[in-house]
């Protein structure tokens, strides 16, 4: 029988990085390196001057302090700039260790961490990493070359594998935020990878989540890609009758009846409204969402995703 192949978090980093490299960086080649910065980061970078605004200027370069001292609609007009700087901010937290299909969540994660770090760095771009997990938060400085790829996948494989010691108080992927918040001096590329759950779960689907504050203040000084990764089982209730479920963030565990009309009916209505909250938060505060599954590659929702933002862009 052919061995069964190694899990991200388990492949050596040069094996795996071959490995996306063929499946993954090739498939891209020729699509997204050749204008990966229009369609990831825009068309510029540092602020030249603010100028009255025009038909056809994107709403989210308003510029709301010079428009309201003076009376008139006015955008912030950028100049070009050759070097790019992108950080991951990348939640490897308890829940992300769940998956049902082709692989965990967190490996999802470190699947397209790693493409994204690829494509940055073949551009001769600098790339950097900050991952938070059970074990804490770590931070590898942006720099370039192939060498920094490998450096951020022993990051993320080293936080995959660690203590599943519960954090200190507070939400994980907040502290990333506002330690990035505070760190980053110029603007930058930014992708924040997560299933967007919370760590303690809220009264309603409803309140706005506790990462939304300082993702809003990183989303007006950056350009900001939301990557949410999801696992079908947490859409849809599988029909297998009574399962004890454990929450991975807070270890509460309950018995569930998945084969009765009036649970699964409930679990669809919380996860409708869940991700209608995720969204209106997003649009809220002008972040664009690319969604993946454990459930496929990542390569058609990357695809889709920068069709959808080179036709916004137009």
């Amino acid at each position: 029988m052919p061995e069964k192949p190694l899990h991200p978090v388990q492949e050596p980093p040069i094996q795996l990085l071959r490995r996306l490299e063929f499946k993954v960086l090739r498939r891209l080649d020729g699509f997204l390196f050749g204008d990966y910065t229009g369609v990831f980061y825009g068309p510029s970078l540092d602020l030249a001057e603010v100028r009255e605004y025009q038909p056809g200027d994107e709403v989210r370069r308003i510029d709301w302090s010079v428009t309201a001292r003076t009376g008139k609609l006015h955008v912030r007009q950028y100049r070009e700039e050759r070097e790019i700087t992108a950080w991951l901010i990348v939640d490897l937290s308890a829940s992300m260790d769940f998956g049902t299909r082709r692989v965990l969540k967190r490996e999802a994660a470190l699947e397209f961490a790693v493409t994204a770090a690829a494509i940055v760095a073949r551009h001769g771009d600098k790339v950097g990493a900050v991952v938070v997990s059970e074990a804490g938060m770590r931070t590898v400085p942006a720099g370039t070359g192939r060498r920094q790829i490998v450096k951020i996948m022993q990051q993320l494989q080293k936080s995959s594998t660690g203590s599943r010691l519960r954090t200190p108080a507070g939400d994980p992927l907040e502290q990333a935020l506002s330690f990035i918040n505070r760190t980053l001096k110029r603007r930058a590329l930014v992708f924040v990878v997560s299933d967007f759950l919370p760590s303690e779960m809220p009264l309603t689907p409803q309140a706005v989540p506790p990462w939304a504050k300082p993702l809003g203040r990183l989303a007006y000084r950056h350009e900001v890609i939301a990557v949410r990764i999801s696992d079908p089982a947490e859409r849809e209730l599988p029909q297998v009758g009574e399962l004890r479920v454990r929450d991975p963030e807070s270890g509460q565990e309950v018995w569930v009846n998945t084969s009765d009309p009036r649970v699964r009916a409930a679990h669809r209505a919380l996860v409708k409204e869940r991700d209608e909250t995720l969204k209106r938060t997003l649009q809220s505060i002008r972040v664009d969402l690319l969604e993946l599954s454990t459930a496929r590659e990542i390569v058609e929702p990357i695809l889709k995703f920068t069709l959808r933002r080179k036709g916004v862009r137009r």
